[in-house]
């Protein structure tokens, strides 16, 4: 059987990269390769887990290539490069215009640090997420896997994890037990 060949695009700390390339390292992801990583920004600390992990990387910022059309064009250039059967955004904070989008249709899956549909859209990203969270006085929060559609984050969800909201939580606690989970 050949391997699922992913792509995981990335912006930040690379912790959900990491935590997919544990799950291929311990077996609970069989059959499953990580082709490359692209990260959105020259200084995101995903870089350098990829090349401990010696996984090719590149980046596709805004520096290098101003007009969006022309960053999604170089991404999904990548992509095709490496025959890549599913796009796996991971802490990835632009938004896939639809043209990669209908390339990938079906393959392109997104991790969002709340449980959809709360907190989803333009700017629930990162701390403001749990941020959010926390000031509604939240009882529970978590993660979602979903499909990648034209709205953001509004993709049919896969699957989700839930975690308690504590007691005297700050965003950061919580966002550690979220990315846990």
């Amino acid at each position: 059987m050949e391997k699922l060949r992913v792509s995981v695009l990335v912006s930040g700390n690379g912790t959900n990269l990491q935590a997919i390339l544990d799950a291929i390292e311990d077996g609970r992801l069989a059959n499953v390769e990580i082709v490359q990583v692209i990260s959105s920004k020259a200084d995101a600390y995903a870089l350098k887990r990829a090349e401990e992990a010696e996984i090719p990387a590149v980046t596709v910022t805004k520096h290098e290539y101003n007009d969006i059309r022309d960053r999604m064009n170089a991404i999904k250039m990548y992509l095709d490069g490496e025959r890549t059967d599913l796009v796996v955004l991971a802490g990835y904070v632009s938004i896939i215009p639809p043209k990669v989008i209908k390339a990938y249709e079906g393959r392109i899956i997104n991790v969002h640090p709340a449980l959809l549909p709360r907190h989803g859209g333009k700017d629930c990203y990162g701390l403001k997420v749990h941020e959010r969270v926390i000031r509604n006085k939240e009882e529970e929060s978590g993660a979602t896997v979903h499909y990648v559609d034209e709205g953001i984050d509004t993709g049919e969800i896969i699957l989700q994890k839930k975690v308690p909201v504590l007691d005297g939580d700050i965003p950061e606690t919580l966002q550690k037990r979220v990315q846990e989970a």
